[in-house]
């Protein structure tokens, strides 16, 4: 059981670290997002870089909340679990791409450029922002809605948190994968009034879930808690009751 409450622990407090980061990075990149000439300008590459960072941090934590949650999960269905390890995964790796464009935005900025090159430099410039853009509607936006249907699911049927927390992932997990959809088909822009309306369920998803897996942990009276004390008192009792090497030699040896 102990072991069960640190997994909680690490699960929750990757969840949060990914709301800690993710939520500044965003702001700290508006510089190279929003000037179409920033590969030309003056440049702010120490805060630029600074929000690449924590999107990268971002990225490592996604990971970490799957890994860490896999060996619990797991229980209620392997092959849920086993799609949102996949899928967390995914959503780092996209995000990890669009660090890559953002940080290649400051190397050309620095490296410098005049005249008609600094025409072509802006084009590409441009070109890697929209890489980013691209990666940030797949990664943190579509993505998410995925994960929330699939660790969703599990954390509803193993009642690991109070079922009110899954269902607010559950809901918002259809919201924000048709919120990115129709932004992808152009039915809606990025920044709507769908699209916020779709980030709130699975923003409160995440964040009381990491709340709630950092200072509760999972329930113990969830049948996936219930079964694994059964297991480890079973485990318990059949090594009391296994006599040890030392005993049997020397019961043979008075023999």
């Amino acid at each position: 059981m102990d072991s069960m409450r640190k997994t909680a622990l690490i699960a929750g407090v990757l969840y949060l670290i990914t709301f800690i980061s993710s939520i500044p990075a965003v702001f700290l990149l508006d510089p190279v997002l929003s000037n179409p000439n920033y590969i030309v300008g003056a440049g702010a590459d120490t805060q630029v870089i600074g929000g690449a960072f924590l999107d990268l941090v971002n990225a490592i934590a996604a990971i970490g909340t799957a890994v860490a949650l896999f060996s619990v999960v797991r229980r209620q269905n392997e092959g849920f679990a086993l799609g949102f390890v996949t899928a967390r995964m995914f959503e780092a790796a996209v995000i990890v791409v669009g660090v890559v464009s953002v940080l290649s935005v400051v190397t050309l900025r620095q490296a410098g450029a005049t005249g008609a090159d600094a025409a072509s430099l802006v084009t590409t410039g441009r070109a890697l922002v929209a890489i980013r853009d691209w990666t940030f509607l797949l990664g943190p936006s579509l993505v998410p809605g995925v994960n929330a249907l699939l660790l969703g699911y599990l954390m509803y049927r193993s009642r690991l948190v109070p079922r009110l927390i899954p269902t607010l992932g559950l809901i918002g997990g259809p919201l924000l994968i048709s919120s990115a959809v129709g932004t992808m088909f152009g039915v809606n822009d990025a920044v709507s009034v769908w699209s916020g309306v779709a980030l709130v369920p699975i923003f409160f998803w995440e964040l009381f879930l990491g709340l709630w897996l950092t200072f509760k942990g999972f329930q113990r009276s969830a049948p996936l808690m219930v079964e694994a004390a059964a297991e480890a008192a079973s485990l318990d009792g059949s090594a009391t009751t296994v006599p040890s090497r030392s005993s049997v030699a020397a019961t043979a040896g008075v023999a």
